[in-house]
């Protein structure tokens, strides 16, 4: 399965569906769900025309997801991402068409945001001790992660559009696209709902989203975002959405503490070190998961300052909760505002 960055952190997205089944129309919501990713998927939809077959169309959205998973795959030692993780060579490898989309979009996040998004940053990963394997007794040394960054950024691989290939500038250079992945495998699914005729839906995968339509009663669909506390689940607010993808990322979940110190599972590709700064949460919404998801990321990595210059110089609708002592402030993006205002209760 693919090795979600943040699969142990729990979904910072709760489908808000509050009172949907009292309204006499969302009797007819179908909801499907299953396994991927090393999580759980989950779609809320209105049949359109030529109502579905249940079974039918779950087998259909599971199949695309398998397929995507034996493509992307860091666990999987025979996909294609592990493979070449495996080549330790410079050499041209060739790539499907849909791992080249998911990294050339890595790319451009990464020099949107200067480096803070990075899908190479996976051994950094490992030696923090947030990654498959046993955490190491001590934290690393300055040497240790000098070592790493040495075969880590995103400069570091070339990608060759057609036909679809990849090449490493180091031998060493291994890719992680679990912070996109599993938006490019939402939006993925939304296609495919699409195609089927099906126009109103809420479907999510490990807590990222697409928001389409409307519910049963006509009114947007409700999400909610969860309190960054570490040993409970609140929710902080609830939007109504329609018409956008939806991804969180948080820091709140995922840590260890030694000799005094919080160490949280993202970790800045160019300290090689885990972020410090007050940052809890952000909530990106874009017009696709894999950009949203991508986004989250690199702005937890860039923190609540360089994080809100991003988004207010690019546009990006984005909301944040930003610890402040005991009390947690939030922060709207003008763009997050402007696209609140626009959906319609």
């Amino acid at each position: 399965m693919v090795r979600l960055l943040l699969k142990l952190l729990s979904a910072a997205l709760l489908l808000g569906l509050v009172a949907a089944c009292q309204q006499q129309k969302t009797t007819q919501t179908l909801h499907l769900s299953g396994a991927t990713m090393g999580t759980t998927w989950s779609v809320s939809l209105l049949p359109g025309a030529a109502e579905p077959d249940p079974v039918v169309l779950k087998k259909k959205l599971q199949q695309r997801l398998d397929q995507i998973n034996r493509l992307m795959s860091t666990y999987d030692p025979d996909s294609e991402i592990s493979r070449f993780n495996q080549l330790q060579s410079t050499d041209w490898f060739s790539i499907s068409v849909e791992t080249a989309e998911v990294i050339r979009l890595s790319q451009k996040i990464s020099r949107l945001s200067g480096g803070a998004f990075d899908i190479s940053v996976g051994p950094l990963v490992e030696l923090w001790g947030f990654g498959a394997r046993q955490r190491q007794a001590k934290t690393p040394s300055v040497e240790q992660i000098r070592e790493q960054l040495a075969r880590v950024g995103y400069t570091k691989l070339e990608l060759r559009n057609n036909p679809p290939a990849i090449r490493k500038q180091v031998p060493l250079l291994q890719l992680d696209l679990s912070a996109v992945a599993k938006g490019y495998a939402v939006d993925q699914l939304a296609l495919l709902l699409k195609q089927q005729g099906i126009n109103n839906f809420l479907l999510e995968i490990g807590g990222e989203m697409q928001v389409v339509g409307r519910r049963g009663d006509g009114s947007p669909w409700r999400v909610a975002i969860e309190k960054p506390l570490e040993d409970s689940r609140e929710v902080e607010k609830v939007f109504p959405l329609s018409g956008t993808a939806v991804a969180t990322s948080g820091n709140y979940r995922n840590f260890y503490i030694e000799d005094g110190q919080r160490y949280v599972h993202t970790i800045d590709p160019a300290s090689g070190q885990p972020i410090r700064h007050k940052l809890a949460s952000v909530t990106v919404l874009d017009s696709t998961c894999a950009r949203a998801d991508a986004l989250a990321t690199a702005l937890m990595v860039l923190g609540e300052e360089r994080g809100r210059e991003l988004v207010e110089q690019n546009r990006i609708a984005a909301y944040f909760l930003i610890h402040d002592n005991e009390a947690i402030i939030e922060y709207s993006s003008p763009a997050f505002l402007t696209f609140m205002k626009q959906v319609k209760q």
